[in-house]
């Protein structure tokens, strides 16, 4: 196998890129190529590796034909989304709009927006895909709990402070440590401090 460097300076970029990659396989490409242009024999560079001749020929042979850009890695995009990325401004707006009376509920949870993006946008997802879609928006899934539309506030407060019939004082001891008072403020028992020394 005689691989030549394409451009002057390519095995020191090689170089540089096999220090930098996590990936090991990726960096067995690299070190493939940066082998073979270094004139190693193909057995040798098999031994090195620890991969086989057709994985240390394939990846030669694509720096001597495409350059760095042949073995350097390519992006995956994997399946296009089912919602159209220029449809997630109006999911925004419908969402930031809040349920409406048709949607029977107080606050709208993965499984209205599953059944909106059915309905009203002609989407199916599963409702891991409705997360992750939700996510690509731009929401997150924690937020405050929701208030009821009928939740008295002041009723409540009063309920709290007058009439909790299970709620106690706070405890003496306690406010006294806080108040900052002339009591002690160890958990020890004064005679066991003696003791100690």
């Amino acid at each position: 196998m005689h691989i030549v460097e394409r451009e002057a300076g390519d095995l020191v970029r090689i170089k540089g890129l096999m220090r930098r990659e996590h990936d090991a396989e990726q960096r067995d490409r690299l070190r493939a190529a940066a082998l073979a242009v270094e004139q190693v024999e193909t057995a040798e560079i098999q031994r090195m590796l620890g991969r086989s001749r057709g994985f240390v020929q394939r990846w030669a042979y694509a720096y001597r034909d495409g350059g760095i850009a042949a073995i350097a890695r390519q992006p995956h995009p994997g399946k296009p989304p089912r919602l159209h990325p220029s449809r997630h401004e109006q999911l925004r707006a419908r969402l930031d709009a809040g349920p409406r009376e048709g949607d029977g509920v107080c606050t709208l949870r993965a499984r209205d927006v599953q059944r909106i993006l059915d309905q009203e946008f002609g989407v199916r997802y599963s409702l891991q895909a409705v997360y992750d879609t939700l996510h690509r928006v731009g929401y997150s899934c924690l937020a405050p709990r929701p208030r009821h539309e009928k939740q008295d506030l002041e009723a409540q407060r009063k309920f709290s402070q007058e009439s909790a019939p299970l709620l106690s004082a706070p405890s003496v001891r306690l406010l006294l440590r806080t108040a900052g008072s002339c009591a002690p403020s160890s958990w020890t028992r004064p005679a066991s401090a003696s003791r100690a020394r």
